[in-house]
């Protein structure tokens, strides 16, 4: 059906011309619904060849995290850890974001126990019972892909494989929420109804991200608080989703070194991550 020219009858049967009656409510309404549709401030709308460009950083992401999983065992240090993820990363000639971003000093941040995020690698022995976050980030071809994961040493306590059971169901129930043109807080909201409901926090201090050209780049994804944020997804955009859980309070401490964020109360933390593209349809796991 083609669109009323100004001249012609009004569609309301009025009988009046299309510019007499309701054109200039149409054209308002139109504006409002084409302003409800623009992504937030400063995010970057990417292009077929870019996504193609942060899925191939992804996949090596993926890569090697698996191979961290294959190899990750009590009496391992953290620095070992560290060697593992830049050798192979090296080897594919890809780059490793966190080394000297902004100072950080390693190629991977490893959260052990009560640290939220940002564990910087050195002599801790990993033992029985520690849960740990490995998160990875690298550059390929100038891409960027981005994913974290939860190992679990040996036989944790009941409370820690539950919070890392529940941390990674908070990050596929906030997948869940990506949708074109919904709201980004829907992500958030859902996300912390799920912690809260088995007893746990959600860690309001930091938070998802975009990617893909640059580490970091709008929005910043909240993963707690209303479902009614005032952005709207839309295709290709390219975010992570990386909810942190707490067992206790959800208050951060950040030590001296100027990264490491550890819980206030020295309670666990979890937290799973992934790379996440809005589609047509939906989310595409970019980094699984």
């Amino acid at each position: 059906m083609r669109s009323l020219s100004r001249n012609d009858p009004c569609w309301c049967g009025s009988g009046k011309k299309y510019k007499k009656c309701h054109m200039e409510n149409d054209l308002e309404a139109g504006k409002k619904k084409d302003e409800s549709l623009i992504p937030p401030p400063g995010v970057i709308i990417k292009t077929e060849d870019q996504i193609s460009g942060i899925r191939k950083s992804c996949r090596l992401v993926k890569e090697t995290l698996d191979m961290v999983g294959e190899r990750i065992r009590a009496g391992i240090s953290t620095n070992e850890i560290n060697g593992w993820v830049h050798d192979l990363i090296i080897s594919r000639g890809a780059v490793p974001a966190p080394l000297n971003y902004n100072g950080f000093p390693k190629s991977v941040c490893t959260s052990l126990n009560n640290v939220i995020c940002h564990g910087i690698p050195d002599d801790t022995v990993l033992k029985e019972g520690d849960i740990i976050n490995v998160d990875v980030t690298c550059i390929v071809d100038g891409y960027f892909g981005d994913s974290g994961r939860m190992f679990m040493i040996g036989t944790p306590s009941g409370e820690a494989e539950k919070l890392v059971r529940v941390a990674r169901e908070c990050l596929y129930l906030g997948i869940e929420k990506v949708k074109p043109y919904g709201n980004l807080g829907e992500i958030g909201y859902a996300i912390e109804q799920h912690a809260r409901k088995n007893g746990f926090s959600v860690v309001r201090d930091y938070g998802g991200h975009g990617i893909g050209l640059k580490f970091h780049e709008e929005p910043h994804i909240h993963h707690y608080g209303s479902r009614n944020r005032g952005y709207v997804m839309v295709p290709n955009m390219v975010f992570t989703i990386e909810p942190m859980i707490n067992a206790g309070r959800y208050e951060t401490r950040l030590l001296a070194d100027g990264w490491t964020a550890v819980t206030i109360d020295d309670s666990l933390s979890a937290q799973w991550e992934h790379t996440i593209r809005v589609t047509d349809a939906g989310a595409e796991i970019l980094t699984e």
